[in-house]
């Protein structure tokens, strides 16, 4: 008799075991991604409606003159300065002209900004908005501008990953991570379960077809 109980209690151990890694497991991936899921799926309404929710984009202009000595620095130095083709090459602004610039404009001067032999452009996309800034080689004329599109067009940005840096990418590859886990302990979960529950597989089974009818037969 104990022979037999001892391979049956065993089993009954590792299958607790496992069990309690699954909930461990799924209930920490939950709690990691539940802020990030709500998000998503916000905007993805948002994103859904984007045609009806009316953005009224706020545009700010700004001049200035950057100082003899740090033009200097952009002036063109002769026929070769300008190395891309067609005349264009990319690189930083040097880190005086860039922090002149952030101190003035209030804006992040960052990021590879485009040479030619009259002007140096620098482009400032971020989510939610849009800017530039561009600097006559000659004069030291500043022009910049700065386009602010809304919070919801900021989080529709976050969504998409739309300019918005290496940080953010890595983001949203941890948050996937951490759906997929949660999505995968909670498939083995409901077949722990399904038997207590017989709905649980109709269920699974609609959260696929549906969708599934609805591309195939519906979307063109």
């Amino acid at each position: 008799m104990h022979g037999t109980a001892a391979p049956a209690t065993r089993k009954r151990g590792r299958k607790s075991f496992w069990l309690k890694q699954l909930h461990t497991w799924h209930w920490m991936s939950s709690a990691i991604s539940l802020i990030g899921l709500l998000l998503f799926a916000l905007t993805g309404i948002t994103l859904n409606h984007a045609a009806d929710i009316e953005a009224k984009p706020a545009v700010a202009e700004q001049t200035a003159t950057l100082p003899a000595p740090l033009l200097a620095q952009l002036a063109p130095e002769g026929k070769d300065d300008s190395a891309g083709t067609g005349g264009d090459d990319r690189r930083p602004l040097p880190v005086a002209v860039r922090g002149w610039l952030e101190q003035n404009l209030s804006m992040r001067a960052g990021g590879q900004a485009e040479w030619s032999p009259d002007e140096v452009y620098l482009a400032l996309p971020r989510p939610g908005g849009d800017g530039w800034i561009a600097i006559d080689r000659a004069t030291g004329e500043v022009t910049a501008e700065t386009t602010n599109r809304g919070w919801i067009a900021y989080l529709n940005d976050l969504h998409k990953g739309r300019n918005a840096g290496t940080a953010w990418a890595w983001f949203i590859d941890i948050f996937a991570v951490a759906c997929f886990v949660f999505a995968l302990t909670g498939l083995v979960l409901l077949q722990l379960h399904a038997r207590h529950r017989r709905s649980t597989w109709p269920l699974v089974a609609a959260g696929l077809v549906l969708p599934a009818l609805v591309a195939i037969l519906l979307v063109h």
